[in-house]
């Protein structure tokens, strides 16, 4: 019953109303999904620097913690603008810092820290509760980009926290960000494989195989078409997934097209859906919207 959105700009425009776009489609899903809400939205830095948002563990003293955190950030490269809203840490630092040992600082620093996102263009924020909250608290309807994602949430099996909610970044892959309804039904065989090549999972989501997933594909030099196609050979079950890069947007669904995924273009705009009304509620005019087929996938870049 998740409800998952995509949106993409396409008039070029750096400062379009992503933000209110995407929340305006979520909205109209939130009955699918009340467990909680988040959005993957792609503005950018005008210096080029990388933008890391980072969920903070300690509600006790969010300073305290934040300190560590940009102090261990800043033996990589110079830490830029930094603020903290909720339990998000938010901070610019140099695009010259190494991924990797970057974010194995942070998470470091602090137990129970995570890096949320962290690219040139992609910031992800999501919480426990309704589109609305996430509004209320973080006003993502007043971001400026070009593309992103939106999901909501309806637990079936894993706990209900922000770790779990989505869309998922690729962990250690820059600007990559996943939005994901179904089930993926070899989730334990795949993530036995991973963990023994040393990667770290986060939550008990069977959803964040895909961003792991996708991560691996997209480092071995693979395109986002390839890594589409390779999902049909290694990811069993039933899925409709929304996938987002700095450059690019697309969807993938399963070969039994079980989860609903609607999808339209125009002269102006992308929209991808899981129900019609999402699309229609946020973006009126006169256009055809069609259902994505089974093992359909499709790419728009901006």
């Amino acid at each position: 019953m998740c409800g998952i959105v995509g949106y993409l700009d396409k008039t070029r425009n750096n400062a379009a109303a992503l933000g209110h776009t995407v929340l305006g489609m979520l909205n109209a899903l939130g009955c699918r999904g009340p467990d909680s809400a988040g959005v993957a939205l792609y503005g950018g830095t005008q210096d080029g620097q990388l933008v890391v948002r980072v969920a903070l563990a300690s509600r006790n003293d969010f300073d305290a913690s934040a300190a560590k955190i940009l102090a261990a950030a800043g033996k990589f490269a110079a830490v830029g603008d930094s603020s903290i809203t909720d339990c998000y840490l938010r901070f610019q630092i140099g695009a010259e810092a190494c991924v990797q040992p970057l974010i194995d600082a942070v998470e470091s620093a602090e137990p129970g820290t995570e890096v949320v996102s962290l690219g040139r263009h992609l910031e992800i924020v999501k919480q426990v509760g309704s589109p609305e909250n996430l509004e209320a608290t973080y006003h993502v309807s007043g971001f400026q980009g070009t593309h992103g994602l939106g999901h909501t949430r309806l637990s079936t099996e894993s706990r209900v926290d922000l770790s779990h909610s989505q869309p998922f970044w690729g962990h250690g892959y820059p600007d990559l960000a996943v939005a994901h309804n179904g089930h993926i039904t070899n989730y334990h065989q795949l993530r036995r494989r991973y963990e023994q090549r040393g990667i770290r999972f986060y939550t008990e989501n069977d959803s964040e195989i895909i961003s792991i997933y996708l991560a691996i594909q997209l480092r071995a030099g693979h395109t986002l078409e390839e890594a589409f196609e390779s999902m049909h050979r290694d990811l069993d079950g039933s899925f409709s997934c929304v996938v987002a890069t700095d450059s690019e947007i697309g969807f993938v669904k399963d070969q039994f097209a079980l989860k609903p995924l609607l999808f339209t273009e125009t002269s102006d705009f992308v929209a991808i859906a899981t129900e019609e009304v999402a699309i229609r509620s946020a973006l009126p005019g006169n256009y055809a919207v069609r259902e994505a087929q089974a093992k359909e996938s499709r790419i728009w870049r901006k």
